[in-house]
C-alpha cells in the first residue's frame, strides 16, 4: 500500500500525479456535462481535450517515467493520447481528412479503452482507494458509452454523462489530495 502521508522526493523531481489526475478529471467533467445534456459539444471541450486532458497528461506520464513509475507512465500517457485521439475522431471529419467513425467503430474504440482501463483498475488494487474509485468509475463510463453507440440508445449516453461526472470529480479529488497532502506534509484529504 502506498503511504497516504507524502514522502519528500529524494530524486528532485516533482510529483506529476496532481497534474495528470486534475487534467484527466477536469476534462472528464466538462465532456460529461455535455454527455449529460447540459450543453452542446463545443470548442471548450475540444480545447480541454487536446491541451489539458491530452498534452498535460502526456507530460505527467513522461515525468512519471523519470520517477520510475510504470503505472503512472502508462496511465497518464495513454489517457493523454486518448483525449488527443478523441479530439481527432471529432475534428478530422470536419476538415474532410477522414470519414466520421460509425457508431460501431466508436463502440469498438470505447470497448478497447474499457478493457485497457479494467486491467489498470486491477493495478490500483495495490495503490489507494481514491485511485480505485477513479479507475472503477472509468471502466463503467467506457462501457456505458460503448453501449450507447452499440444500441443507439441516447438515454444510456445521458446516464453515462452523470456517471462520468462522478468519475471526473473523483480524479480531481485524488489530484488535489496528492497536491494538498504534499504541500501540508500531512493528510489533508485522505486517499484511503
Amino acid at each position: 500500500m502506498i503511504p497516504t502521508i507524502p514522502i519528500p522526493a529524494k530524486d528532485g523531481i516533482a510529483n506529476p500525479a496532481p497534474l495528470g489526475l486534475c487534467a484527466f478529471g477536469m476534462t472528464t467533467v466538462l465532456l460529461n456535462l455535455h454527455n449529460a445534456g447540459f450543453y452542446e459539444l463545443n470548442t471548450m471541450i475540444l480545447s480541454m481535450g487536446l491541451f489539458y486532458g491530452g498534452i498535460a497528461q502526456v507530460i505527467a506520464g513522461v515525468i512519471e517515467s523519470k520517477k520510475n513509475n510504470t503505472f503512472g507512465l502508462t496511465a497518464f500517457t495513454s489517457y493523454g493520447f486518448f483525449w488527443i485521439s478523441l479530439v481527432g475522431l471529432i475534428v478530422f471529419p470536419k476538415f474532410g481528412w477522414a470519414p466520421k467513425a460509425s457508431d460501431g467503430a466508436m463502440a469498438a474504440y470505447l470497448i478497447i479503452w474499457g478493457i485497457f482501463t479494467l486491467f489498470l483498475f486491477f493495478g490500483t488494487l495495490k495503490l489507494n482507494r481514491a485511485l480505485q474509485v477513479v479507475f472503477a468509475t472509468l471502466v463503467i463510463l467506457f462501457f456505458l458509452l460503448a453501449a450507447e453507440h452499440a444500441t443507439g440508445n441516447e438515454s444510456i449516453g445521458k446516464f453515462a454523462g452523470y456517471e462520468g461526472l462522478i468519475c471526473g470529480a473523483s480524479a480531481i479529488y485524488a489530484g488535489m489530495a496528492n497536491l494538498l497532502n504534499e504541500v501540508y506534509g500531512k493528510t489533508v484529504l485522505p486517499l484511503g
